[in-house]
């Protein structure tokens, strides 16, 4: 069983489907990244202010598995948990239908930080996610 430690629930938009009446793929990195920057700020962590302390977010790999459309109007939940290895905070995500929890999309997202322009591990954010690390 996942342990997520995050979701969020949100509604496709007419404008986010494509002519399959279908949601486009590429909406589908705005939800599981709008979940990351809600995560942030659940905890107390600003995605602007970390950069304007010269700590950037990125992301360096991203693995998307599509499972089961999404339709405009549907209602669906955007989950994650968190793990650390090395330099990198890999965000398990998984994006499930709502109200039948049908699997959407299974994806794994390989973030790095760079501070002031060089790769380097974040003392911030080791020290608000490190209870939340999960092997």
């Amino acid at each position: 069983m996942t342990n997520y430690i995050f979701e969020l629930k949100m509604k496709v938009r007419d404008y986010e489907c494509d002519l399959q009446g279908i949601v486009n793929n590429a909406n589908y990195q705005h939800y599981i990244e709008h979940t990351r920057h809600e995560f942030l700020l659940a905890h107390g962590i600003s995605f602007a202010q970390l950069h304007e302390q010269g700590t950037d977010a990125v992301v360096a790999r991203l693995n998307m598995q599509f499972k089961t459309p999404l339709r405009s109007g549907d209602e669906f939940v955007s989950k994650l948990y968190l793990k650390k290895e090395g330099l990198r905070y890999i965000f398990m995500q998984d994006i499930f239908r709502l109200p039948d929890m049908r699997v959407v999309v299974k994806a794994q997202v390989d973030t790095v930080c760079l501070i002031n322009g060089r790769l380097a591990d974040s003392p911030q954010l080791n020290e608000a996610f490190g209870p939340f690390f999960q092997s």
